[in-house]
């Protein structure tokens, strides 16, 4: 399954949705993040400085939940860039599905958990049909990384 089928209309529309939730990659990235660590307590294991944290409002103040929320945005939006070549597309997610997989050994649950956030947000604040051009994105990172993850022996 390396070959993504993305028509030339999808990529369009989904770039499109995207772009409308990175322009404020750190305010968006921030609030999928807390809302993560708020719904799903666990997964806050994983991050040594957040650990101590309990309330969403000192979350969302955090320079290290508000940094890592902007990374993961910026990831996403180095692979939208790349839709419409799959070998590019992977050559983003490779190494940081290997990363999380190897050193971080993070479960591939959350990526899941994190997508679906994202495109709850996206749905809140601009509506189902940009959720919708966004969804098989999140389908593909996703599957892709499912993919590494079983290469790397999970």
């Amino acid at each position: 399954s390396s070959t993504m089928a993305f028509s030339a209309e999808e990529v369009q529309s989904a770039r499109g949705a995207w772009e409308k939730m990175y322009v404020d990659a750190e305010d968006n990235g921030t609030t999928v993040l807390v809302r993560m660590f708020t719904e799903h307590p666990d997964t806050k294991s994983y991050f040594t400085h957040f650990k101590g944290m309990d309330s969403a409002e000192e979350m969302k103040q955090s320079d290290q939940v508000r940094g890592h929320g902007k990374r993961v945005f910026t990831a996403i939006n180095d692979m939208v860039q790349h839709l419409d070549n799959s070998e590019a597309f992977l050559g983003k997610l490779n190494p940081l599905g290997k990363k999380h997989a190897t050193q971080l050994k993070i479960d591939p649950k959350n990526f899941r958990i994190i997508c679906d956030i994202i495109l709850q947000l996206m749905e809140e604040k601009f509506g189902g049909d940009c959720k919708a051009s966004f969804e098989k994105v999140t389908n593909e990172i996703c599957a892709h990384l499912n993919n590494i993850y079983k290469e790397a022996g999970w």
